[in-house]
């Protein structure tokens, strides 16, 4: 069974990432039950984009529960006993454990370009455009997404002290992070094909009103209008046909135990 390259965090489409990491319809019992049991730091470090990711390819056993660092042998051992399958040593390719890390940005150094933002999957970090970002830790999972995105590479992951695991509760609330900043973006990208639609359909009442365009000019124009108004339209509808289906919070993630 040949396990999958880790994605280079620098070359995912965010979005396509955000909808891979949520649940589906087709997410049965099974994928949820797997995804109960990871830690939801969403990292990639076991070469998918993020622990639900993670979960279906295990349901289909087309890989191993080996491949999970921030889980830890405790999270592997869960994993190969819901399986049924015999436990293995982490698998050195996808790195290896360490204490919780959380990121700290030299604001200093900081160009407000947004990239790590974009690149966080929980909202972890607040800033605006050529505005100084910072993060908070609160919310921070310590996936290293932030990092390559950075130009100024002024981000770093600081172990967090006093030291402590990485538990259920922590997951469960990083599920929930992911999930809120899902429907933020959602929200975002709602207004901004509203206004879209809008910008097209009064364009195309100005169009109408005027007496001071030959025919084929003014044929030309609304057609061009009316071309972005249907791609719109279009969008809407796919990002409707996209939206997940309702989570279900596992009871385990209301437990302080170790992930």
């Amino acid at each position: 069974m040949s396990a999958p390259a880790r994605i280079p965090a620098e070359s995912r489409t965010p979005a396509a990432l955000q909808r891979a990491r949520l649940p589906q319809p087709q997410d049965n019992a099974r994928v949820q039950a797997i995804d109960a049991l990871l830690p939801q730091t969403q990292c990639g470090q076991c070469g998918y984009a993020g622990c639900l990711p993670y979960a279906r390819a295990l349901a289909q056993g087309s890989t191993l529960p080996n491949r999970c660092p921030p889980g830890g042998t405790a999270g592997m051992e869960a994993l190969s006993a819901l399986l049924q399958v015999p436990p293995l040593p982490l698998d050195p390719a996808c790195g290896a454990p360490r204490p919780l890390h959380v990121a700290r940005i030299d604001e200093s150094l900081c160009i407000g370009c947004t990239l790590c933002i974009q690149a966080c999957p929980v909202d972890a970090i607040v800033g605006a455009v050529k505005r100084m970002h910072t993060v908070l830790a609160g919310r921070c999972t310590g996936c290293d997404l932030c990092l390559p995105p950075c130009p100024m590479d002024c981000i770093q992951m600081l172990p967090v002290l006093p030291a402590r695991p990485w538990t259920t509760l922590d997951a469960g609330r990083a599920r929930e992070q992911l999930r809120a900043r899902a429907e933020r973006l959602a929200r975002e990208q709602a207004r901004n094909e509203a206004r879209l639609v809008d910008q097209a359909q009064h364009a195309l009442t100005e169009l109408a009103a005027r007496d001071d365009l030959a025919q084929e000019e003014l044929a030309r124009r609304t057609a061009i209008v009316e071309r972005a108004l249907a791609r719109a339209r279009e969008r809407r509808a796919t990002r409707a046909a996209r939206a997940p289906a309702p989570a279900t919070a596992p009871g385990a993630a209301a437990r302080e135990t170790p992930a």
